[in-house]
């Protein structure tokens, strides 16, 4: 089994970031040429230093509200090509019918193969109790046990394809992963910053 690993990479707020870098600094700087005492330019510090960290984890609290709150943005066609558009979140999610029931799916281009979490795949009627976990794969969260399935059909809008072979996997998967054993299937896929285009 090859290995798979994700390819999110984790949004940065820079600018929010060197703010609260700035904000600190001058804080802790007036603080310290002030002329009171030394145990009470210390106290001043901890207060201040405990307001700023309680500013910085009420925004960062506040920006994934508004990521987890925000409509999911659906997908577009243009010149012939499906395209997915980027969430709020920074990932690229896509809903696919399988064997005629709507699965949520991350796109993963590092994952080789399509991979279910344990959840998807008991409403898709498999028993987990009752799967073969022989296979194995190597991730950045050390190695995993799989177990080979067989989805009968899998649909993208007007896209069907028939009997693809996926894996169930037997850790706590939040999201289950299209990787690229099915979007090989597909004739061209190019990668932007807002879009990934796909063309059969």
């Amino acid at each position: 089994m090859k290995l798979f690993k994700s390819s999110a990479v984790p949004n940065i707020d820079y600018a929010h970031l060197t703010y609260l870098t700035l904000l600190t600094a001058v804080l802790v700087g007036s603080v310290l040429m002030s002329r009171t005492g030394l145990w009470k330019t210390l106290r001043q510090l901890a207060t201040w230093l405990l307001i700023i960290a309680g500013v910085a984890f009420a925004a960062a609290l506040w920006s994934d509200i508004r990521k987890n709150s925000a409509p999911a943005k659906k997908l577009l066609m243009q010149d012939g090509a499906i395209l997915i558009p980027k969430q709020a979140d920074g990932h690229f999610h896509v809903t696919l019918n399988v064997n005629g029931i709507e699965i949520p799916f991350l796109i993963d281009t590092g994952a080789t193969t399509v991979i279910l979490s344990q959840k998807d795949a008991q409403i898709l009627g498999f028993d987990p109790n009752k799967l073969a976990f022989w296979d194995s794969a190597n991730t950045a969260n050390g190695e995993v046990k799989l177990a080979p399935v067989r989805l009968a059909t899998v649909a993208l809008e007007r896209h069907v394809d028939r009997n693809i072979a996926a894996y169930v996997n037997a850790g706590k998967l939040p999201v289950s992963l299209l990787g690229m054993s099915y979007l090989s299937k597909f004739s061209r896929l190019e990668i932007t910053q807002e879009h990934i285009s796909i063309w059969r």
